[in-house]
């Protein structure tokens, strides 16, 4: 529902029930005003803005997650005690999941960086725009964030695959997946993949060196030292989520910033697709000094 319009199908009145149905703490600090908002959203997709039947409204919400759209509701706006709670009780719920919808696959970075996008990380017309707010309630909250979980491998993957093009737009093999297919099957390989590797290592760790130290410090705790989210949060006075959503905006101007350079450097669409190709196939980086440099200062530094 967009900022400043009036709820049409839930009043104050019917959202006050439910909300005090739901049982939630008070320290939640979800109000009347703020659950009518959810509820509305949530009865707007159920009965596509069409007004339902006062009866018909009273059964859908009798269906619904009640309390964890409380507690969804409680997160989106950021409030501690309802994102302790979230941590403490679905945190390991997604490891799991994460682990078994991408195995091998680095599921705990998967996981982890869902809080960023879950406590909002963009804003719209000046509002921080949270994951919760898509979170409707019709099916338990552990369900739904296995859903997205599950959603954002597979965007992943056909990401990764959009990188590595095997036929052009008439449908025929490229000459340059020709070429790579040869190579694999001969056992012989690219004479300009060291150069490559080379001018991806040196960007990356400038840039790397380019970032604050507190910055560094936090993929210096995540990738080098293998910290939890919590364990870091505690070491720099942080939220779980802050953590998350300032790892998740590094890594996502990194890689921003990685492709501009290479850009700079005269490097085609089809070389940044190898150099990228080269780098997941093999990681042949030993970043563990640029990540830790500075990072005595970075412990008395401040965002």
């Amino acid at each position: 529902m967009s900022p400043g319009r009036a709820p049409q199908f839930v009043s104050i009145e019917i959202a006050r029930r439910w909300l005090e149905r739901a049982r939630v703490p008070a320290e939640w600090g979800v109000t009347p005003e703020r659950f009518q908002v959810v509820l509305e959203r949530s009865a707007k997709r159920r009965f596509c803005d069409s007004a339902p039947e006062p009866r018909n409204l009273e059964s859908y919400f009798a269906i619904l997650q009640i309390r964890d759209l409380a507690l969804s509701c409680a997160c989106s706006a950021g409030n501690e005690a309802a994102w302790d709670l979230f941590v403490r009780e679905f945190r390991p719920e997604l490891y799991r999941a994460a682990r078994a919808i991408a195995g091998d696959s680095n599921p705990r970075e998967l996981a982890d960086s869902l809080y960023g996008e879950l406590y909002g990380m963009r804003e719209s017309e000046g509002v921080r725009k949270s994951l919760f707010d898509y979170f409707h309630g019709r099916s338990k909250l552990s369900t739904w964030l296995r859903a997205i979980l599950a959603q954002r491998h597979v965007d992943e993957i056909r990401r990764s695959r959009r990188t590595e093009p095997l036929e052009d737009a008439n449908g025929e093999v490229s000459a340059e997946a020709t070429v790579k297919v040869t190579a694999a099957a001969s056992g012989s390989d690219d004479p300009e993949r060291g150069r490559y590797l080379a001018i991806l290592q040196a960007t990356l760790t400038a840039l790397l060196n380019a970032l604050s130290a507190r910055d560094r410090l936090r993929l210096a705790y995540y990738y080098v030292e293998e910290l939890t989210l919590a364990e870091i949060g505690k070491l720099m006075g942080e939220h779980e989520a802050t953590v998350s959503r300032k790892l998740e905006r590094t890594r996502r101007d990194l890689r921003a910033q990685i492709e501009a350079a290479l850009r700079e450097k005269k490097l085609s669409d089809a070389q940044l697709r190898l150099c990228y190709e080269y780098a997941r196939d093999e990681w042949p980086f030993d970043l563990t000094l640029s990540l830790r440099s500075g990072q005595g200062r970075a412990l008395s530094a401040r965002d």
